[in-house]
């Protein structure tokens, strides 16, 4: 029986409305319409549709996908973003469920270990200290953040669309957590981006995102990512006196956070004045920081997606056979992983990850 939400799937991931889908396939709007909402459509309608969304036949006539709903997810900007962007961000989620329901069956992956912190919601400087103690880190910096996330059991997926409305998101899905990050950000954006989506997963727990105003929840996801990646008490140890952006600059690297991050937690923290945090903002901008990161850290890739799909390199298993046991194009498989596999057919990476045979 032809699925009318995996349509929906496909015609979210290519941008397009049902109008723009009907003229590219040579249909009428109202023919896509009930197709959409449940009418089966003939042979020849069915290679028109596939025709245009470039997606194999037996995509659309697998069972219901796991469908995403807006407030389920901690999308960040909801404002800004156009229904286009968050309806192919939603579906990307979609497809990272199938991806990661097909490498459960085949690996056994770190169960996830957060805590509930809800009810520190409106208190976020000490939910990050109690999750960092419930993750025995202290307050060192926490390094490689895609690989503590991972084993945590938190499952990190690409974002790979190119615009600046869609920094990241997160969700929870059969009581697993989810994020996607847009790699088209700079390192440090990305770190911080991983850190905010975090404060989502443990603040607003399971994404009961209609429960708090978005503004709010934006806020505190902020203010936990600041604090998280940047405790305190490490900040006074390490920093002395700031008077200075190359400073900043400087240290930014001890933590992997932009320029302008490390300023605004500094004058947060009181370790910088006001007066002084706008002078350095101002020069910060002058050097390009503002925009990017003239001066960056290597960003992050998944350690657990590399020994996967090395694992299954060595038993001459592709991405292309991923995509074509998930019935999806080759490009989507791709886009889910874009940037965080490293080079692509690595050699089998040593540690505990095995394929369940």
């Amino acid at each position: 029986m032809f699925c009318a939400d995996r349509l929906k799937v496909a015609r979210y991931r290519k941008k397009l409305s049902g109008k723009q889908l009907a003229e590219a396939a040579g249909l009428t709007e109202v023919t896509v319409s009930k197709i959409e909402n449940g009418h089966q459509p003939d042979d020849a309608t069915v290679e028109k549709l596939i025709y245009a969304l470039g997606y194999p036949r037996a995509f659309f006539f697998m069972d219901k996908p796991e469908v995403l709903e807006p407030l389920a997810v901690s999308f960040r900007s909801l404002k800004k973003m156009k229904a286009a962007e968050r309806n192919a961000s939603l579906a990307a989620g979609s497809n990272g469920i199938g991806l990661y329901q097909w490498i459960d069956e085949r690996f056994k992956l770190p169960t996830p270990d957060l805590i509930d912190l809800s009810k520190e919601h409106d208190r976020p400087e000490v939910a990050a200290r109690l999750l960092r103690q419930h993750w025995g880190i202290g307050d060192r910096p926490v390094g490689n953040i895609l690989k503590l996330f991972e084993s945590k059991g938190i499952r990190v997926l690409s974002l790979s669309e190119n615009t600046q409305n869609v920094d990241a998101y997160s969700f929870w899905h059969a009581d697993h957590p989810y994020v996607f990050l847009n790699q088209m950000k700079t390192a440090e954006r990305s770190n911080f981006d991983a850190a905010h989506e975090l404060g989502h997963l443990v603040l607003h727990f399971h994404a009961q995102a209609e429960t708090a105003p978005e503004d709010d929840a934006e806020r505190q996801a902020n203010q936990f990512a600041s604090a998280f990646l940047m405790p305190e008490d490490d900040l006074k140890n390490s920093i002395g006196q700031v008077y200075s952006s190359s400073q900043i600059i400087k240290a930014k690297v001890r933590w992997k956070v932009s320029a302008m991050a490390l300023a605004m937690r500094l004058n947060q923290a009181g370790m910088l004045s006001d007066w002084n945090y706008r002078s350095i903002v101002i020069d910060l901008g002058q050097r390009g920081y503002r925009t990017g990161e003239p001066l960056g850290v290597e960003r992050e890739t998944s350690t657990l997606l590399a020994k996967v799909f090395a694992a299954l390199w060595s038993k001459g298993i592709t991405k292309s056979d991923i995509a074509s046991d998930l019935n999806l194009p080759w490009q989507e498989v791709e886009s889910l992983v874009f940037g965080l596999t490293g080079p692509a057919q690595t050699p089998p990476l040593k540690g505990n990850l095995k394929l369940v045979t």
